[in-house]
């Protein structure tokens, strides 16, 4: 296992759709374990393989107090959505900022799992949420697009000040 970087907004590579995986192998898994080792040590709750300059469609989230339940989603897919929730959001590839989003507040959906079983999901709350933010990475957005033009534009001028001043 080994730590990744995690790409900061707006890294045009965090704009890059993600490609399907077309078999969970040793590599897929050894990304996985990676991406579980990154993502707790950010400390975060979700990352997506974007974020860590991977072009697969492999998403971890664990949502626990106890940091132990990871989850791994190998081509996720939502296939419905019901309902409206807003929760503020952040995001390890927007790091210190934290804004309102309005997403389904029940979602289904399907994917892997580590070992390349399909699985189905029905979910709410937290990890709908969750769900949702992280394969929106896949298709190349960020949550700032949830925003305002005005929002983002602020977010992105202080991440580039903020970037310029750790140079």
């Amino acid at each position: 296992m080994a730590l990744r970087t995690i790409l900061h907004y707006p890294d045009p590579r965090l704009r890059r759709t993600a490609q399907p995986v077309a078999a969970v192998t040793d590599a897929i898994r050894a990304l996985i374990a990676d991406m579980a080792e990154t993502m707790y040590g950010a400390p975060g709750i979700g990352l997506a393989a974007v974020q860590v300059d991977e072009p697969y469609r492999v998403v971890v989230i664990d949502i626990s107090e106890s940091r132990d339940q990871l989850q791994v989603f190998v081509n996720p897919e939502i296939t419905s959505r019901e309902g409206e929730q807003q929760m503020e959001e952040g995001c390890l590839s927007v790091p210190g900022i934290y804004e309102p989003v309005t997403r389904a507040a029940r979602i289904k959906m399907r994917a892997l799992d580590r070992e390349g079983k399909p699985f189905e999901l029905e979910t709410a709350g937290l990890l709908a949420t969750c769900i949702q933010h992280e394969v929106d990475h896949l298709d190349g957005k960020v949550f700032v697009d949830h925003l305002s033009r005005l929002k983002q534009s602020r977010i992105r001028k202080k991440l580039e000040k903020q970037s310029r001043l750790a140079m």
